[in-house]
């Protein structure tokens, strides 16, 4: 997961600008939304294929895309051939990370998935902050197209290790088109949706970030645009090594609502700095509100899921947190205006969802009695 998480992030930092060289800087919000669109209509038939053919083959699917899509990069001769391949990448996203998640699942004692799952979410976000800091180095000493080919070579060494992990669905079946046939059940979780909500309501922070921080490091001076998810990853790993198991102890809801409060923090400092003390300050703690909720959401909902359905509920985790990146993003083609004194209004969204869901939170903690 480390692996294929750096492989797509390495070239996120940069794409605002290889869009902007297209003739597109107005696009720059759809860079992420299609990718999130891609990936959360994938989710139903990634889900469903996890319980049904194995883990380990869904996987297999999304690190092929990754692979094709990344290789394909270097052609882009227009906007909208670029943006197809954003659509088409965010199908990886959308079937790697599910059955990843789904085998996961399946081998940890329920004593400690809090803890687990503090490991598991660290590895993906020192994939997504160390990609995006190698990817701004990487272009700037071997430039674009060599960015891709390393992005597209990292996703085989992902695959490969893939091939070393034991498959845990038992009684497989055997692919048939009429899998891909889904409904309603192979869609959505009923019981994972409290974790679903909050999942998408936070991920909308998320989304604003991506799009947002690689022209915010240009405005503030810094050279690389991954600057801000370097400090951050740093920061979500020394505080789940203090938290790991803090949600074991006082509960799932009452983690995410100190998590929550830090995160509507980091918004708004990153939303008003001005200077580089400030917008690291604002990495950190964005790092602190992320490493504490992050892995919380994902043991929440491992306790919600129904055992038969593991697949299905990782699933609809992701299509919330897919929704949230894309409401985010798409926000920013509204609230930005490629300029700095924009920044605050695109922010201010994220901390608007950011207060919804710890109400809804505090709510859920005093009037429902569901498992933690």
């Amino acid at each position: 997961m480390f692996l294929f998480m750096m492989s797509f992030n390495l070239i996120l930092p940069e794409l605002n600008q290889f869009i902007t060289d297209l003739g597109g800087k107005e696009y720059k919000g759809w860079i992420i939304t299609l990718f999130t669109i891609s990936a959360a209509i994938s989710r139903p038939f990634s889900g469903k294929l996890s319980d049904t053919i194995g883990r380990k083959k869904v996987m297999n699917i999304g690190i092929l895309v990754c692979f094709i899509v990344s290789l394909l990069y270097p052609l882009s001769f227009s906007i909208w051939f670029f943006l197809v391949l954003r659509f088409l990448h965010g199908f990886s996203a959308g079937f790697l990370p599910t059955g990843a998640t789904a085998l996961v699942t399946d081998i940890l004692p329920s004593d400690k998935r809090g803890q687990a799952m503090g490991i598991w979410g660290t590895f993906i976000s020192i994939g997504i902050g160390f990609g995006q800091l190698a990817g701004s180095w990487i272009y700037m000493n071997f430039g674009m197209n060599n960015l891709f080919m390393v992005a597209a070579g990292i996703a085989v060494i992902s695959g490969i290790l893939i091939q070393y992990v034991r498959e845990t669905l038992e009684n497989k079946q055997k692919f048939e088109p009429k899998l891909l046939k889904v409904n309603w059940q192979d869609v959505f979780e009923p019981s994972v949706l409290p974790a679903a909500i909050v999942m998408f309501l936070t991920a909308t922070s998320s989304g604003i970030i991506f799009v947002l921080t690689p022209d915010m490091s240009s405005f503030i001076g810094i050279e690389n645009k991954g600057y801000f998810f370097g400090i951050y990853v740093v920061s979500t790993i020394v505080i789940r090594l203090f938290t790991s198991s803090l949600s074991d102890k006082i509960g799932r809801r009452k983690t995410l609502i100190l998590g929550v409060s830090i995160l509507i923090i980091s918004m708004l400092l990153i939303g008003f700095a001005n200077s580089l003390l400030i917008y690291t300050i604002a990495a950190i703690v964005f790092g602190l509100a992320t490493g504490i909720s992050s892995p919380t959401l994902f043991a929440w909902t491992a306790d919600l899921s129904h055992k038969d359905r593991r697949g299905v509920g990782a699933g609809t985790m992701f299509i919330a947190l897919e929704f949230g990146i894309m409401f985010g993003s798409l926000s920013t083609i509204f609230t930005y205006k490629n300029t700095l004194s924009s920044v605050p209004y695109a922010f201010l969204v994220g901390v608007l969802l950011a207060v919804i869901a710890l109400i809804y939170l505090m709510w859920h903690l005093n009037k429902r009695h569901s498992t933690t």
